[in-house]
């Protein structure tokens, strides 16, 4: 249970709806549990995540025809409450900006393909280090770290475009 909210943020990322996830982390924990004896690590965190990526695939496989994902609208990420505690010292305009940035944030990363936005939700939400993430995922680090790069610099691509079409509005 102290894992939770890890494989429920990773499980939302992946589907874009809470219920998708909901689904998939229950799914997740009741694997987990029923194979529980074959654990042998010393990182519950990481196997629980490998096995959250794991029912993700599966489920995502099952459903592919209906490859329509539910908007995710909730501001539910982790850095929420943060966000409120800073924004309340702040002006309105400094709010809203904040906000939208986010907005755009969250907006961009839903963009990127699934493997680069699992290895970037699991090293830049979830603090993960290169070798938890290729243990996970079951690839080379450097995959892990070629897989960043590249998502990053696609991030940063979708940001800039989202930005230049909310400045030509």
């Amino acid at each position: 249970m102290p894992h939770l909210d890890s494989a429920f943020n990773l499980a939302r990322w992946l589907t874009h709806g809470n219920q998708e996830a909901e689904d998939i982390v229950q799914e997740a924990f009741l694997r987990a549990f029923k194979f529980f004896d074959s654990f042998h690590g010393d990182n519950g965190r990481v196997w629980l995540l490998g096995i959250v990526r794991n029912t993700f695939y599966t489920w995502y496989q099952q459903n592919k025809q209906q490859s329509q994902y539910t908007q995710y609208e909730d501001d539910l990420h982790s850095s929420e409450a943060s966000f409120y505690r800073s924004a309340e010292e702040s002006n309105p305009e400094a709010i809203l900006m904040q906000k939208d940035s986010q907005r755009l944030l969250q907006e961009a990363l839903r963009e990127l393909p699934i493997e680069f936005r699992e290895v970037m939700v699991m090293r830049e939400l979830e603090d993960l280090t290169y070798k938890q993430i290729a243990d996970i995922i079951q690839i080379p680090m450097g995959t892990v770290m070629s897989r960043l790069g590249r998502g990053r610099k696609q991030l940063a691509a979708i940001l800039a475009a989202k930005t230049q079409q909310g400045g030509s509005q």
